[in-house]
């Protein structure tokens, strides 16, 4: 009727009698209503998904960084151990 949207292609044919409708799509009545309601979930979902992808980003970028930071502290560390245990051999006269 007025103001009702066409079905989605593929709607009709070889998928009749199919699975189920899935929340993503569309059966033969849905209304323009409808159709821009879901439009706009989809919107607000894929905005909320930017937000998380930028944050986790953003800790990727942290972690990083505290991982450099650690691995030349072990370094440093390591130096000083190398260097203390050829002190002490050089003092016993290994």
């Amino acid at each position: 009727g007025p103001g009702r949207l066409p079905a989605a292609a593929g709607e009709e044919g070889p998928l009749e009698g199919g699975p189920p409708d899935h929340s993503y799509s569309l059966s033969s009545g849905t209304t323009s209503e409808e159709l821009l309601r879901k439009l706009n979930e989809q919107r607000d979902i894929i905005a909320l998904l930017e937000v998380k992808m930028k944050e986790m980003k953003g800790s990727i970028r942290r972690l990083r960084l505290a991982e450099a930071q650690l691995r030349e502290e072990i370094r440093e560390k390591d130096r000083l151990l190398h260097a203390a245990s050829v002190g002490t051999r050089k003092r016993h006269g290994l």
